[in-house]
């Protein structure tokens, strides 16, 4: 089954670092996914966090840097080996989000989808994504979601019966990454919570 992603020809592996690595040679900050999921977990000791579709390891490997757990996910083969190769020491696994049960047994106190994973995944397979990511984490525990908010994609609306179907209820939502108010616009960052 191909995915978006598959579909798409946004550039895969080392190719799709060197805009990252072009951003931060610049001087603009790479790590406000990362930032936000730092802060949620602030109080907890050991926080555990579930990077799904990680592609190249950015996130995952910033949140690895600031102390916590990690364990990070793909679809895309040659975005894994570009993230085993930059931090050996985290667990990447080749996972389709829609089975991620059949790969990951682990629980975790937060999971991020960040880099518009939402968008990316298999068309109708998004309601099925939110419920194996949220039974991935422990009760209580936060997905946090970043991506376009398109009609032709995933409407923010979608996204939200299908987290409270899969037993979420929403906490907060930001336009960016950087907490600026969600209005109604193309992107929102959504924090759902785990219900019991």
């Amino acid at each position: 089954m191909a995915t978006r992603w598959d579909e798409s020809n946004a550039p895969r592996g080392d190719r799709y670092d060197e805009r990252w690595a072009r951003l931060a040679a610049s001087g603009q900050s790479v790590h406000g996914e990362a930032a936000l999921i730092d802060s949620l977990v602030r109080d907890l000791e050991n926080a555990t966090i579930l990077d799904a579709g990680c592609g190249t390891g950015r996130v995952a490997i910033e949140l690895n840097r600031r102390g916590h757990e990690v364990v990070g996910t793909d679809i895309d083969e040659s975005m894994l080996a570009t993230a085993r190769r930059k931090a050996p020491e985290i667990d990447w696994l080749l996972a389709d989000l829609a089975h991620l049960g059949d790969h990951v047994d682990a629980t975790f106190d937060v999971a991020v989808l960040a880099g518009n994973v939402m968008i990316f995944v298999d068309p109708g397979t998004e309601a099925r994504v939110v419920e194996q990511v949220t039974h991935r984490l422990v009760p209580h525990g936060l997905l946090v979601a970043g991506f376009q908010v398109r009609t032709d994609r995933l409407p923010i609306e979608d996204y939200d019966r299908y987290a409270t179907a899969a037993g979420l209820e929403l906490v907060a939502r930001w336009a960016t990454w950087d907490r600026e108010p969600y209005t109604g616009g193309d992107y929102a960052v959504s924090v759902h919570r785990r219900i019991g």
